[in-house]
């Protein structure tokens, strides 16, 4: 994997969010005039646009000669792209509101915080042709699309999953309880993704061995189900080796047998390449991401925008972006243009296999499970909750 995308999720989803954050469906323009609308129809093309974006999305060949889908989008078009990588979600919500950007590639716990600050404009996905051969089940998702308007298009998807050394963790684990419950048998060599979001897996995990927590959404935790939660996470504390969050030295970790068992991407089981080290998606579930290119509310090249956001969308650039982070393409014709093995290796357009899949979404104050007795936990807790279990 390239050096551009060695930061792609580093702390990025360790981000602190606002108790005022609430999610609200976009009205016609925000405070500052700028239009959180969607268009009819495009206009003349400005001659430039603005991205920002994870590392290793806007590739235009200065980083590696074979990466560049930048270069037929600015012939094709006319519009020069001019990008920013950030390392955070945070990072990048900071500098989304600042104008600066007309296309932003989000996570989805930044989408919503996009949405509910109207910095994000509603999307006519009419205006987006290539939309059109994106996987069904990955259309019209709650991170994306709010009160029936869409504030987006889908990028790529892929999973947190469970990795192990089959030579050393037996039997074969099929449940998560591997890394909670029973992570004793592996006291300092187990891992875990190093960020507040982590802190879903444990209610994911607690949703299936607790159901008398009600949990129907890792996302959406009052503050027991938080404390449940943050309890399971400190028990496992003992047990962790190192925290990861630069995948590079998640991989290292597992060659030299220091780490033995934790979460994991595909991408980092395809950088160790070895027969012993096994990935598998645990009888819980799984979260995830499902990544949402956006276009700014205050966006000043919206027709370049729109013409960016169907270059992306396109099979063939969609096949080379999602290849060269190593996540799934958007769409089956993707995969026409996709290195042979590569659409299997990813489970690209298979429903059953993105149905396990817990989205990465930002836990906000109204319950994301739809409750409106109680109130939910926000990112800002579960960011003062990652510190104290970290300590």
């Amino acid at each position: 994997m390239k050096k551009a995308i060695q930061t792609r999720r580093l702390a990025g989803l360790a981000v602190a969010i606002t108790s005022c954050l609430v999610l609200a469906a976009c009205g016609s323009g925000s405070d500052d005039g700028s239009s959180t609308s969607a268009p009819d129809k495009l206009g003349k093309k400005e001659g430039q646009v603005s991205i920002l974006a994870w590392p290793g999305y806007v590739e235009d060949g200065s980083n590696d000669p074979d990466a560049d889908w930048v270069s037929d989008f600015e012939k094709q078009t006319g519009c020069k792209v001019t990008s920013k990588v950030y390392g955070t979600s945070d990072e990048a919500f900071n500098l989304a509101k600042s104008g600066d950007y007309d296309v932003i590639a989000a996570s989805g716990d930044l989408t919503l915080r996009m949405i509910a600050a109207k910095q994000a404009a509603e999307v006519n996905t009419d205006l987006v042709p290539n939309y059109g051969a994106v996987f069904d089940f990955l259309k019209n998702q709650p991170w994306n699309t709010v009160d029936g308007k869409n504030y987006g298009v889908p990028h790529g998807y892929g999973a947190n999953l469970l990795m192990y050394n089959a030579d050393v963790v037996k039997p074969a684990p099929d449940s998560w309880n591997v890394v909670f419950d029973k992570g004793s048998a592996y006291k300092g060599k187990v891992t875990a993704y190093d960020s507040p979001i982590y802190i879903a897996d444990a209610a994911m995990y607690l949703m299936a061995t607790q159901p008398d927590l009600k949990i129907t959404n890792p996302y959406a935790l009052d503050q027991k189900q938080l404390d449940a939660a943050v309890k399971l996470l400190k028990e496992q504390r003992v047990n962790i080796g190192e925290y990861w969050s630069d995948y590079l030295k998640a991989a290292q970790a597992f060659k030299t047998g220091n780490t033995v068992v934790g979460t994991t991407w595909q991408v980092i089981a395809n950088t160790i390449d070895k027969a012993n080290i096994k990935v598998t998606v645990p009888k819980e579930g799984v979260t995830g991401w499902n990544d949402t290119w956006m276009i700014s509310a205050k966006a000043k090249n919206p027709n370049c925008a729109y013409a960016w956001l169907n270059h992306i969308e396109d099979p063939k650039t969609n096949a080379q972006a999602t290849e060269y982070f190593g996540e799934s393409p958007n769409s089956q014709e993707a995969c026409d243009y996709a290195s042979e093995g590569f659409c299997e290796t990813y489970h690209a357009g298979d429903k059953s296999y993105s149905d396990k899949i817990w989205y990465w979404r930002t836990p906000i104050a109204k319950c994301l499970d739809g409750r409106t007795d109680v109130k939910c936990t926000d990112y800002a807790e579960w960011t003062k909750a990652w510190t104290e279990i970290k300590g």
